[in-house]
């Protein structure tokens, strides 16, 4: 019930702690996880249409609302999209990073690196101790 209290507006940036993220994080994965699958048989459905055909659009156009709504999602829970399956949880001086399918919410980077410079959070919070760890 604490999780639908904290559901915002489309687009309505938050703050989070790691309790907070870890909180919530139950329910990014399961939203996330349920959108994936929901995508699966369009993968495999627009792999064998052929181009410019009638079927392919449709596929497409399906795809495109399903990711919407998964984007969606995660935009009312305050949460940063960053690609397809990748999302942040802004923590007020850089983001706590998940990418499906990881089973735990594990890594952070900071506001101006991105994915590929993200560092294990057990690190980051044993060298810098902030706030936000508490």
């Amino acid at each position: 019930m604490a999780v639908i209290a904290q559901i915002g507006m489309l687009r309505d940036p938050r703050v989070f702690t790691l309790a907070e993220a870890r909180e919530i994080f139950p329910l990014v994965r399961r939203i996330t996880a349920a959108s994936h699958r929901e995508l699966e048989p369009l993968r495999r459905l627009l792999a064998t249409l052929p181009p410019h055909t009638a079927g392919l659009y449709d596929a497409e156009e399906q795809y495109e609302r399903v990711v919407k709504a998964w984007v969606g999602k995660m935009e009312r829970l305050g949460i940063v999209v960053k690609g397809l399956w990748l999302v942040d949880f802004d923590t007020g001086d850089g983001y706590l990073c998940w990418r499906f399918p990881e089973l735990r919410l594990g890594h952070y980077h900071g506001y101006d690196e991105d994915y590929a410079s993200r560092r294990p959070l057990r690190e980051v919070i044993e060298e810098q101790d902030p706030d936000w760890a508490c």
